[in-house]
């Protein structure tokens, strides 16, 4: 995905098109070309393809967003008698009139949270106040409207369980391990193991 260039690792690489408004990034972090990025942070390693929408979102380390995702989406008022934006966007229409604060304040206390290392395929949707747990997997064009248990594969409209990505017990060890934990340089000691062994066998190599 990358093309511009990273200057260091703690500055983001921020792709052409791109609006960023009260947010924040670790270091090796990459937003897509022409995605939005509202009151947000992204953990160490994140990253979101193109057109991604992410709004009031804590993204977890190693996080794995794909293109044209949208996370986080705003609702509108649907007990009042109107849906139209007029009603909390007012200063748009008149301008004697201010926006609607305390509607604002409530959209950003609703963060949807992202653990670490997991995938949101292509077109998904992840719903306000939603959590996806460490290392699981949302298949393309999902509504993830419930929280998502560690390591489970989720798919449909709504999304619903498929499989665990692990046994109970390997999906305890990998989250003793905690490997998106480890610093830089670990990481890089380890990458031929992350590359070549399947999780019980980098279980088996790094625990202790």
């Amino acid at each position: 995905m990358q093309t511009t260039p990273r200057l260091s690792a703690t500055e983001p690489v921020i792709q052409p098109g791109c609006s960023i408004i009260n947010s924040s990034f670790g270091a090796y972090c990459e937003v897509g070309t022409g995605s939005r990025i509202l009151n947000s942070t992204f953990g160490d390693y994140a990253y979101c393809d193109r057109l991604a929408d992410i709004a009031n979102t804590t993204v977890g380390k190693f996080a794995n967003i794909a293109a044209m995702t949208r996370i986080g989406p705003t609702d509108h008022p649907l007990r009042q008698a109107a849906l139209h934006h007029f009603t909390y966007r007012s200063a748009d229409y008149w301008p004697d009139t201010p926006d609607d604060a305390e509607f604002f304040a409530h959209r950003v206390s609703r963060r949807t949270v992202l653990g670490a290392d997991c995938w949101l395929g292509h077109g998904v949707i992840v719903k306000p106040e939603v959590t996806l747990g460490i290392g699981a997997v949302v298949a393309s064009g999902a509504v993830v409207t419930k929280d998502v248990s560690p390591f489970m594969i989720v798919a449909g409209v709504p999304a619903v369980p498929v499989r665990a990505r692990f046994a109970p017990a390997v999906a305890e060890r990998l989250l003793a391990l905690a490997w998106w934990e480890w610093d830089h340089a670990r990481l890089r000691s380890a990458l031929p193991d992350f590359r070549t062994l399947e999780a019980e066998a980098f279980l088996e190599r790094y625990e202790g």
